[in-house]
């Protein structure tokens, strides 16, 4: 139970006050009580994690739909890949195990004793989506493009969803961009029909991003200023497509010290999943694991009047519709 203090610190944190200026570091129960779970958030649904409990390394589970505890798929079936990248190459039959376990009412971890990693810590790709929200257009006064801009940052950025992100002494322009990330769960290459067929399911994304390095360093080729280290936070979970009616009609939002800065709705992507996979396709293969952020709505920091940027110990909360949300301390 969180404490008369700790409330008093997370009131102060809605407010708008700081980490920092609160003087109270998180537990990570403290954290969880604190942001939607994906299955409390609307409909409910099936989430696979990469967590741990310890010393003994990271672990395949599938979260419960009502009280956030974790069913331990490497303890219900031995034989199953302890990585998520590992497990979705498996395929449909990894899944079918999943759906068995959940059905065994075996292995349920309470929540209180797992440490939720990133759903995929080391994707083989994170591909993302540049101008990809109408109104992330009408904000910057740009023509909404007419085909996707595609741009990558590197998977070393990879970072929890209550992990830390940390600001670079090399730039002093850090910001936050809410993003719907999808995950690949089948191979392909020219996917022209039944591209979410090749789609495992969905997840919350934060596309941190170091805009001195974005736009004025390095040529203004994006990847630097994306591809710091801890620089994409991901999860809570990988929510199944099956549980998720239309993912083009999901509230979108990101909170800043618990002020509401970015707040849109996934219908206003230009191109919807089904024309990522198959636009992107047709330059590369995707492999499971292949992870796509499709852009983000407006309220970035760059874009405020004067400009904004995270500051060490700021909290950056993500959230979406059926999602779940993110909760990341700026150190």
């Amino acid at each position: 139970m969180v404490g008369e203090n700790e409330v008093s610190s997370l009131r102060r944190l809605e407010l708008g006050q700081s980490a920092t200026e609160t003087g109270y570091e998180f537990s990570e129960a403290e954290v969880q009580a604190q942001i939607p779970w994906p299955f409390q958030t609307g409909g409910g649904g099936d989430g696979l994690v990469q967590f741990q409990t310890g010393s003994d390394g990271p672990r395949i589970g599938l979260e419960e739909r009502d009280g956030g505890n974790v069913i331990d798929l490497n303890a219900f079936d031995p034989s199953l890949p302890r990585r998520m990248r590992e497990f979705l190459e498996v395929g449909d039959a990894a899944l079918a195990i999943a759906r068995r376990a959940q059905e065994s009412g075996q292995h349920i971890l309470p929540r209180a004793q797992v440490n939720l990693l990133a759903p995929i810590p080391n994707p083989g790709k994170v591909i993302c989506v540049g101008l990809n929200y109408a109104d992330h257009c009408l904000e910057q006064n740009v023509k909404i493009p007419e085909e996707p801009i595609i741009f990558s940052k590197f998977p070393s950025s990879v970072t929890g969803p209550y992990d830390e992100i940390i600001h670079p002494a090399e730039s002093q322009e850090v910001d936050w961009e809410v993003e719907l990330a999808f995950v690949i769960g089948k191979k392909g290459t020219h996917i022209k029909s039944a591209a979410m067929d090749h789609i495992v399911g969905f997840m919350v994304a934060n596309d941190v991003t170091a805009r001195d390095w974005q736009m004025k360093r390095n040529g203004m080729q994006w990847i630097l200023g994306k591809s710091f280290d801890t620089f994409c936070p991901l999860g809570p979970a990988i929510v199944t497509k099956d549980c998720v009616p239309d993912p083009h009609k999901l509230g979108i939002r990101c909170k800043v010290n618990g002020e509401l800065v970015q707040d849109s709705n996934t219908s206003q992507m230009i191109f919807k999943t089904q024309a990522l996979v198959a636009w992107v396709s047709q330059f590369i293969t995707l492999y499971p694991g292949d992870v796509f952020l499709t852009g983000t709505p407006p309220g970035t920091g760059v874009f405020q009047k004067p400009p904004v940027f995270l500051k060490r110990g700021d909290v950056v909360q993500c959230e979406i519709d059926q999602l779940g949300a993110l909760l990341n301390k700026v150190i």
